[in-house]
């Protein structure tokens, strides 16, 4: 199956423009909904409302279905990393969605970070294992009707990004050629595992 590398192309690039918080996500990881209990802050009041999860995973293969086109994405560190400061630059803190259909209010990225060293993350802390370089986000809840009826439900279960990326194999002049190799070898190791 075809596997393709989406990045961000040039200054004019869009990249996230929103999370959604979704039932499946496509990068398989959940988040965590924080409380002050979870945490055993000193302090107990009203629940933190508080999401914690990955937004965007480097080299994990996501499937994807156009018609009758089937094939993987993925995005490499640097990609993940640009998409995450390209975020928070344009302001985009407070976009989000709800299964990437309903326009949603009251959920704001209040923290945002690259995974840099598993073991000491805060990630590690939560009992997340995520690879390094993978993009981490707190989302705040201030909607009492995603926070009740989907989140305390179950109903959400993790992030998934929306935006706007350009595919590797279309980007005209390639010019990344230091990186090529590893991610060529990622991309022929995954294809053979998935075509066995």
């Amino acid at each position: 199956m075809k596997m393709i590398e989406l990045i961000l192309d040039g200054d004019e690039a869009i990249g996230v423009e929103a999370i959604s918080v979704v039932e499946n996500p496509a990068i398989e990881s959940d988040f965590i909904a924080l409380n002050n209990q979870e945490i055993k802050l000193a302090e107990i009041s009203k629940e933190k409302r508080l999401l914690m999860g990955a937004l965007l995973i480097p080299k994990k293969p996501i499937y994807r279905r156009n018609g009758e086109d089937e094939y993987y994405i993925f995005f490499s560190k640097d990609t993940v990393l640009k998409a995450s400061q390209m975020y928070l630059q344009n302001g985009n803190q407070s976009q989000s969605t709800l299964e990437h259909d309903k326009q949603l209010q009251g959920l704001t990225l209040v923290e945002s970070w690259i995974v840099e060293d598993k073991a000491k993350d805060k990630t590690a802390l939560y009992g997340l294992d995520v690879p390094v370089g993978t993009w981490m986000g707190s989302v705040k809840v201030n909607n009492d009707e995603i926070w009740n009826d989907y989140v305390k439900t179950g109903r959400v279960k993790g992030f998934s990004i929306e935006g706007y990326f350009a595919d590797k194999m279309e980007r005209p002049n390639e010019e990344a050629k230091e990186d090529l190799s590893e991610d060529e070898k990622l991309i022929k190791e995954l294809t053979k595992i998935l075509s066995e």
